[in-house]
C-alpha cells in the first residue's frame, strides 16, 4: 500500500525536480564563457554541455532510474563545484556588501601603503 502511493505520487515529482536541476544546470552551462571554464580549471564548456545535455534528455524521455541517477550527480557537481569557480574567475565572487574591486579577502588592498 505504501509503495503504491509512492509510485504514483512521490516518484513523478523526484523526476521533475531532477529534470528542472538538469535543466537549470544546463542554462548556467550555457551562458557560462568558454574562456572562464580553462581560467576555473575546470572541464571544458563543450564537456559540461554534452553531459548537462544527455542528463536533460534522459531525464525528459527515457526515465531510466539509473541514468537519472548519474544525471543528478552531475548537475550537483556543477553547481557545487563548477558553477562557483566560474563565478569567482568572472568576477561574480558573490559580494553583496557593496565591496570595491580593489577588496582582498581580507577587506581593501592598499598596495603596501
Amino acid at each position: 500500500m505504501l509503495m503504491n502511493g509512492f509510485d504514483t505520487r512521490v516518484l513523478p515529482l523526484l523526476g521533475y525536480a531532477m529534470l528542472g536541476l538538469a535543466v537549470a544546470a544546463f542554462v548556467v552551462a550555457l551562458l557560462a564563457r568558454e574562456d572562464a571554464y580553462r581560467a576555473a580549471d575546470k572541464q571544458t564548456k563543450t564537456f559540461w554541455l554534452v553531459i548537462l545535455g544527455v542528463t536533460v534528455l534522459v531525464d525528459f524521455f527515457l526515465g531510466m532510474l539509473f541514468l537519472e541517477i548519474a544525471g543528478l550527480v552531475a548537475s550537483i557537481v556543477f553547481f557545487v563545484d563548477v558553477r562557483p569557480a566560474l563565478k569567482q574567475v568572472s568576477g561574480g565572487g558573490g559580494r553583496r556588501s557593496g565591496g570595491s574591486s580593489s577588496d582582498g579577502p581580507y577587506g581593501p588592498y592598499n598596495g603596501g601603503r
